[in-house]
């Protein structure tokens, strides 16, 4: 079969998408490449794996369903293969493939990945944002060998899992809301104003369960995947919002519109976490790259990432 792994984790995507530009988005590849990709499998398997939908997408038919089922289980071996060479336990691969979560794109990641390359020397860094569900498909195919996210959802394996610090939520209301004068707020405070919320999966529950405390949760005026929509919604006047990790003097600093304060009420903060795919086996370079944002959060300090209450400030390194 003249099919490479790597053209066979093309076609998973695709049907993991179900659209081929979706593909070529998250893959960070051209079209033409997925295309030949399926051409190669289609030949092989000696049928069609999807059947083209002109504007909506594609379908992926019963013997594509047989074919992803096989080529799923042969990406999860050869995963488990790459984890055994020896030799990249002490190199630094050309290429480095890291996942975040979205947010953190525009609020610390390229200032870490400069630290990377300036420690680890000059490489091609592929940069995969998505969500917590995302991040979990691309660190269980392989895809990522590592992702920057909170351990928040669905866990990620245990061995693979180094946790960074602990970032409370807090509150981001406009200039003119009468909250924004005081030191702290409370979520009974909030709960009777409109809400702008950060719409992405396991994310969105999590920040709702804030408000189970109470006899019912605030209106949403306003749902986004965006973490910049958030903030200029809320200077807009769309209502407050919950957020955890403030931006950090790398990153876009908030509008003069917006306030950020504390909640005062007791909740379990979220913890930052770097999750890798090689569990207790984790090569050189991982390991560098975990020691570089370890530092780098020590480096900023508490307030230059948390929200809080002077009290709580202190342990948030407690992990």
């Amino acid at each position: 079969m003249n099919l490479s792994t790597r053209q066979v984790r093309y076609v998973c995507e695709v049907a993991r998408q179900g659209s081929i530009r979706a593909a070529t988005h998250t893959l960070h590849i051209s079209q033409s490449s997925i295309l030949a990709a399926i051409a190669v499998a289609e030949d092989a398997l000696g049928a069609r794996i999807f059947d083209r939908r002109p504007a909506r997408g594609v379908q992926i038919t019963p013997a594509g369903e047989r074919f992803v089922m096989a080529a799923r289980a042969l990406l999860s071996a050869h995963h488990d293969f790459e984890q055994e060479i020896g030799g990249l336990a002490s190199g630094t691969p050309k290429v480095i493939k890291i996942a975040c979560f979205e947010p953190f794109g525009s609020l610390f990641i390229a200032e870490i990945l400069r630290k990377v390359v300036d420690s680890l020397g000059p490489m091609e860094i592929v940069l995969f944002e998505g969500n917590q569900s995302q991040l979990h498909e691309w660190l269980s195919t392989g895809a990522v060998d590592l992702a920057l996210t909170y351990d928040v959802g669905q866990s990620f394996d245990h061995e693979g899992l180094t946790r960074i610090c602990r970032v409370p939520a807090h509150a981001i209301l406009s200039i003119n809301d009468p909250l924004a004068a005081q030191e702290s707020v409370t979520i009974s405070d909030l709960a009777s104003r409109p809400m702008v919320l950060l719409d992405l999966p396991q994310t969105a529950t999590y920040l709702m369960t804030i408000f189970d405390v109470l006899a019912s949760r605030p209106r949403i005026s306003l749902r986004t995947h965006s973490y910049e929509t958030v903030r200029s919604a809320v200077s807009a006047g769309f209502g407050f919002s919950i957020l955890n990790m403030r931006p950090s003097k790398h990153s876009t600093a908030d509008s003069l519109g917006l306030v950020r304060k504390p909640l005062a009420d007791a909740f379990s903060a979220l913890t930052l976490v770097v999750a890798d795919v090689y569990g207790n086996n984790k090569p050189a370079f991982v390991r560098a790259i975990i020691s570089i944002v370890e530092r780098f959060f020590r480096d900023l300090g508490p307030a230059g990432f948390a929200v809080t209450t002077p009290e709580r400030m202190g342990g948030l390194f407690d992990v």
